[in-house]
């Protein structure tokens, strides 16, 4: 269905607009998927953590996660119904976590300089990770978000290790770790993704 819709307004913009080659029409479709498939799938998400009594702590992953998670960037399933489970169980699983782990203050801080550690080192290498359908080609525009992903995710777990409310440091936590594993090369080998400044960089 979304496809069909997104394919209606990606040809009503090509009679609007002949100069568009097919190239950019599917970027243009691709972008649309994007934007409508995210309607239905932020009121799955929400759904299924209203039903596992988590909506508050997911809401709150939504927001937290938002700067690191867009700077950063990561891999995309190629399907509707993969990305919404794989984004269901990415905030409903940070909020679970976040819910029922319970970390010592000295085990805490350890955790929290790994994943320092591990997320700098991984943001050198693959942030921002883009796709084949989304390439950030320009310099410019990877610097910043490189980057602003370098601030973001030391701001997210300073802020993890000052505030007193343990869920929220949690979510700060484990959220950094998950998300800086989806911009690894790992996990877009396992996803079947490639990263597009790879594909279009060197062309």
């Amino acid at each position: 269905m979304i496809d069909k819709i997104c394919e209606f307004l990606t040809n009503k913009i090509r009679k609007e607009m002949p100069e568009i080659d097919d190239e950019r029409a599917e970027v243009i479709n691709y972008g649309l998927q994007n934007i409508i498939g995210e309607i239905p799938k932020i009121f799955i998400v929400l759904a299924v953590a209203w039903i596992l009594g988590i909506f508050d702590l997911t809401f709150w992953t939504f927001l937290i996660m938002m700067p690191y998670k867009s700077f950063s960037g990561g891999f995309h399933l190629k399907t509707h119904i993969g990305c919404i489970l794989c984004t269901t169980l990415f905030y409903c699983g940070i909020a679970v976590l976040s819910k029922y782990i319970v970390l010592e203050q000295t085990a805490k801080y350890i955790l929290i300089a790994l994943i320092w550690v591990f997320g700098m080192w991984m943001v050198k290498l693959y942030a921002p990770a883009d796709t084949e359908n989304v390439p950030i080609l320009r310099k410019k525009d990877r610097r910043k978000k490189q980057v602003l992903s370098y601030i973001a995710l030391t701001v997210g777990l300073i802020v993890a290790i000052f505030i007193p409310n343990k869920e929220i440091a949690n979510i700060l936590i484990f959220g950094s770790l998950i998300q800086t594993l989806c911009i690894t090369k790992f996990i877009y080998k396992i996803t079947n993704n490639k990263y597009g400044y790879e594909v279009y960089g060197n062309s």
